[in-house]
């Protein structure tokens, strides 16, 4: 069970909406994924045009859960107005943090990621910061209050995987709050690795929706959640320099 904030969640994978190459695609990835969590730019929605057409018409809303993203947001003072709008808009309680600090990387800008996750804790939302791999950093915004923290593996729809895995184990192990590997994601080994590690879930987009064939892709990535959990509780072998026999060496018949 994911726990975030108050809500509770039975999928440990969160789906972006973006870029798939039509509605009918996106639902049919979204179903068969089964995940609960769907998340979106609110930048990319027509709230001031109620007539426009946006992905959320053609979804069954009262079967997932949104989290809004402040994609876009350069400043803390952005990523305020954008996740306030939203949760005036009735979209949310939860919202996703991006205060992007670098426009090649769209690596995040950490002094301002912590201020925005400062006004909106004050605000009473449910706050998910997305975050590089800093290990400080994510201390930093446990202490603050945030509900998880939601560092990159590799850069946004890079598909390069973890990349530094070793810092991703170290959030972990301090967590306080769920951590939610976040960006990077190429394939089902890099999703299920995450897991192994400790990671208690993992959000994706591109990975999907720029699959040939994204429908199979979102099932192979569920699948690929649920055995890298299943791997880190069940508590993988240490592992060693030399062979160890499988076989027993004592009380053989000669």
């Amino acid at each position: 069970m994911l726990q975030i904030g108050p809500y509770s969640f039975q999928s440990r994978l969160l789906l972006g909406t973006g870029k798939f190459p039509d509605a009918q695609t996106q639902n049919q990835a979204i179903e068969i994924s089964e995940s609960e969590i769907l998340t979106f730019a609110v930048r990319k929605l027509p709230l001031n045009n109620p007539d426009a057409p946006n992905f959320l018409e053609s979804i069954d809303l009262e079967r997932f859960h949104l989290l809004p993203n402040t994609a876009g947001a350069k400043t803390a003072e952005e990523a305020v107005r954008i996740a306030r709008l939203a949760h005036q808009s009735g979209l949310c309680h939860m919202i996703k943090v991006e205060v992007i600090g670098d426009d090649r990387t769209l690596l995040p800008d950490p002094i301002e990621t912590l201020r925005a996750c400062e006004q909106l804790l004050e605000d009473g939302m449910i706050v998910l910061p997305y975050t590089s791999d800093d290990v400080v950093l994510a201390r930093r915004l446990q202490e603050l209050g945030v509900h998880a923290i939601m560092p990159a593996g590799s850069p946004i729809g890079s598909g390069m995987g973890l990349l530094n895995p070793l810092h991703l184990s170290f959030i972990i192990e301090q967590a306080t709050v769920p951590v939610i590997l976040d960006a990077g994601i190429g394939g089902p080994a890099d999703a299920a690795l995450a897991m192994e590690l400790g990671a208690d879930g993992v959000l994706l987009n591109t990975a999907v929706s720029g699959a040939q064939d994204p429908v199979k892709m979102a099932l192979a990535m569920k699948y690929a959640v649920m055995s890298g959990r299943m791997g880190f509780e069940a508590g993988r072998i240490s592992k060693r320099p030399y062979a160890t026999a499988s076989s027993p060496e004592s009380g053989i018949p000669v």
